[in-house]
């Protein structure tokens, strides 16, 4: 192993055998946060089918907004993240967040009014805001440079973990559905009284193992050294690499540490030149995850396929199918971002997905066969896991500097929840003026244009430190080519 670079630098190297189980081990704990926001997030995909007609639910906005009113409490959370977890640490946010998933949950799953279904998916939002701020953070302020990409990734990876394992849960607790049944019959069904609940209340399980996992997480080093807790930072730096590893990191956060002001980080930083210009690119790469569409094939897949000539039996091993590719190809780009490096992973994804898209579009122009709908959605879904979706979280993870990256990552996914909910709430009414065709149509074009986004604005990061990438951005006064 090398020892620290000249001038604070910290040096590249790789993670000691001997740390290797014990980094990975606090890793995957913390993007266990990233598992429960993908099953909280997608479940609803199977149960909102049940729960509609539960709460007689028929227009496109009672509709919508049993779909998206989630994302008010993503965005909220996401929001108070960069606060508390500069005041707190991250360590204690993660564990907040796991309590609300439990709680969140069970009280959704057994709401008997659709107000009180709503404060409580609200909640549960809250939750997914708070993690997908918290979780990626962590595990990028605890990583090395040379497997930073790809245990950030795992975030990616336990969140399409936890997609799959609400659409297997989904399918296994809906029971068959009659065709023939009236509207009372239908009413007063297994699936309508019960399936639903137990589909939202199953996430409690694996939320109490985050809660005494998290128990047992170190302190990020750079929050540590931020709060003057040097012995502490070297110590967690010491596990994860070793002594000659910590060194160097602790001389590069420092460094880095010194050049900012000591005064309280607040929201007015992320307007400073050479900030505001950082903040912007990753507003523009959240949102833009998010216009690429792929969730609406998540959150309305019954819709989509059912468009496509689907039954609703079908439908439910679609969706499996659906998460089962995505689980497939995160884990082809967790092998792949510290190779191939972030910007060409997001040009591949960009372009991709748009021609997928635009296929699509001309497939339900042309009445094609479902099957051939099915494959070209898998065909998007698989080139979102690999690049966009994962990629994504990477860079809003890396390009802000010490001092302003909990606030500038709660910047970049409030926007994220903003044009999630954008999208999710806006869907039914768009499908019914646009039709399907339509709908894909638009969302090929923002993801062409996304792809000249990323060209322009987005530097590579692949293989550099925090502090690196930090002296780079501050240099050229922002990501630039």
């Amino acid at each position: 192993m090398q020892g620290p670079a000249v001038a604070g630098t910290p040096a590249k190297s790789s993670v000691p055998v001997e740390q290797t189980v014990y980094l990975w081990g606090i890793a995957i704990v913390a993007a266990l946060g990233g598992l429960l926001f993908g099953y909280d997030w997608v479940v609803i995909g199977g149960a909102r089918q049940f729960y509609e007609i539960y709460f007689h639910l028929s227009s496109p906005g009672s509709v919508g907004w049993a779909n998206s009113c989630a994302l008010v409490g993503c965005f909220a959370g996401s929001l108070a993240a960069g606060y508390f977890a500069d005041r707190y640490g991250r360590r204690r946010i993660l564990l907040v967040a796991a309590i609300l998933f439990a709680v969140s949950s069970v009280l959704t799953g057994w709401a008997h009014t659709f107000t009180s279904f709503i404060l409580w998916r609200i909640a549960g939002g809250t939750a997914i805001g708070l993690s997908s701020n918290v979780s990626p953070l962590y595990i990028a302020e605890i990583s090395p440079a040379s497997v930073r990409g790809r245990l950030v990734s795992l975030n990616q990876f336990a969140i399409v973990v936890g997609i799959l394992l609400a659409q297997i849960v989904n399918w296994r607790i809906a029971q068959p559905v009659i065709a023939s049944l009236d509207s009372d019959a239908l009413f007063h069904s297994w699936n309508v009284q019960y399936s639903w609940r137990w589909m939202f209340s199953a996430v409690a399980i694996p939320s109490a193992v985050f809660t005494v996992s998290s128990l047992f997480l170190p302190e990020s080093p750079r929050w540590l050294l931020t709060h003057n807790r040097r012995d502490d930072a070297r110590a967690v730096l010491t596990r994860v690499g070793g002594p000659s590893y910590a060194a160097g990191e602790m001389k590069g956060i420092e460094d880095s540490l010194l050049a900012e002001t000591r005064q309280q980080t607040s929201w007015k930083d992320l307007l400073r030149p050479g900030i505001r210009r950082i903040v912007l690119v990753g507003m523009a790469l959240a949102v833009l995850q998010q216009w690429t569409g792929i969730n609406i094939l998540f959150n309305y897949a019954a819709e989509i396929y059912r468009s496509a000539g689907y039954g609703t039996n079908d439908i439910f091993l679609n969706i499996v199918i659906t998460g089962a590719i995505n689980l497939v190809f995160t884990v082809l780009s967790m092998l792949l971002v510290d190779r191939l490096g972030r910007r060409w992973m997001m040009l591949f994804g960009c372009i991709g997905i748009g021609l997928f898209h635009l296929a699509c579009a001309l497939a339900y122009r042309s009445a094609w066969p479902p099957a051939a709908v099915l494959t070209l959605t898998l065909g998007a879904i698989a080139c979102y896991a690999l690049t966009l979706a994962p990629v994504t979280w990477v860079l809003i993870a890396e390009i802000f500097p010490n001092r302003v990256r909990s606030h500038g990552v709660s910047a970049a996914v409030s926007s994220l929840w903003t044009a999630s909910f954008l999208l999710t709430y806006t869907f039914p009414a768009m499908n019914a003026a646009l039709g399907t065709s339509g709908i894909f149509f638009t969302y090929s074009a923002i993801c062409f244009a996304g792809c000249l986004l990323v060209a322009r604005f987005v530097p590579e990061t692949k293989g550099k430190t925090l502090e690196e990438i930090e002296a780079v951005v501050a240099a050229s006064g922002g990501p630039r080519i």
